[in-house]
């Protein structure tokens, strides 16, 4: 990896240490070339898949769109409840909200690399199906978030709940 910079906006990707996730059969490398470039407003990551590996749970996002560019390899896109071969060349879209809810798993034999772009609101709130669990982060960052939470559904507290002023 080369430790000169040629500008703070350029970026090469073997020039980002790459970070690895790990749960079960979800697993991937990614390396976040919009960050360390300087973007504000948009997100980029190059992302990497080992045969049989999934990259992140099935969810959907109800602020930031996303869109995946297919560099190498080839896997299977869930987009809602469809299952879609994908390969290098294809343009993904997945728009906000559960219909578009996304997963991507390498069933291929030989690496599934893609670019991530996505927008960078600062608040989020993603829906996971499959686990009915929803997430909710906000902040002056996604690194550095004010609140991140993640729940089950379903339960709700009233609104004044547990505010001293609210006691009668």
């Amino acid at each position: 990896m080369s430790t000169e910079r040629r500008h703070p906006n350029v970026i090469n990707a073997d020039e980002i240490e790459p970070t690895e996730c790990r749960q079960g059969k979800f697993h991937v490398k990614s390396r976040p070339l919009a960050r360390h470039a300087g973007n504000q407003q948009l997100g980029a990551q190059l992302l990497e898949l080992a045969p049989g590996e999934r990259a992140f749970p099935l969810h959907y996002h109800c602020a930031n769109e996303e869109a995946c560019y297919v560099l190498s390899g080839r896997g299977t896109a869930r987009i809602g409840e469809c299952r879609v071969p994908i390969r290098a060349g294809d343009w993904i879209a997945y728009p906000i909200g559960p219909e578009h809810a996304q997963k991507l798993v390498n069933d291929g034999d030989e690496p599934l690399v893609y670019l991530c772009l996505s927008t960078k609101h600062k608040c989020e709130i993603v829906g996971y199906p499959d686990s009915n669990k929803v997430g909710v982060v906000a902040g002056p960052s996604f690194e550095n978030p004010w609140i991140r939470e993640i729940h089950r559904l379903g339960e709700s507290l009233p609104y004044y709940e547990g505010e001293p002023d609210a006691q009668e």
